[in-house]
């Protein structure tokens, strides 16, 4: 069986419906560099990901030690949306590591982001003692955010 060596980890992408939205989260909310923002040539959206007529505007930020790639389509009309649960297949978020819960919850509700659950101390595992939380705004966005260690 073949096996293929990985050498980094180039970017985490989500899909959002406003991109100056999420670039505002990101940038002002989680201290997010923006690298580059623009749009694509149609066709080698269309040959890369399979979406006849895909029309996009693409922005890079750079975090610490992390790259995020935001994407918003403006075609084809013909666009869903979905909010998975984390119990479904397809369910994906991002977890940050930040250095204060009680802040990032505030960040969190000045750019719309709705609390999942609750947050929780962590009781076992590898990140025991932290205090963590998932989020999700209307964008399609879900983050984890997970406490410094006290």
């Amino acid at each position: 069986m073949a096996s293929v060596r990985v050498v980094g980890t180039n970017h985490t992408s989500f899909t959002v419906r406003s991109l100056d939205r999420a670039i505002a989260l990101f940038q002002d909310g989680l201290g997010f560099e923006l690298v580059s923002k623009g749009p694509r040539n149609p066709a080698a959206i269309q040959a890369i990901t399979g979406v006849v007529g895909g029309d996009v505007t693409i922005a890079f930020l750079q975090g610490p030690s992390h790259r995020v790639e935001l994407i918003e389509y403006h075609a084809p009309a013909a666009r869903g949306s979905s909010a998975p649960r984390p119990c479904d297949s397809g369910f994906a978020h991002l977890a940050l590591d930040v250095g204060d819960m009680d802040t990032a919850l505030v960040v969190a509700h000045e750019h719309g982001l709705g609390l999942l659950g609750a947050v929780y101390v962590i009781d076992q595992g590898p990140n025991a003692g932290r205090r963590v939380a998932y989020f999700r705004d209307d964008n399609g966005l879900t983050l984890e955010f997970l406490e410094a260690k006290p």
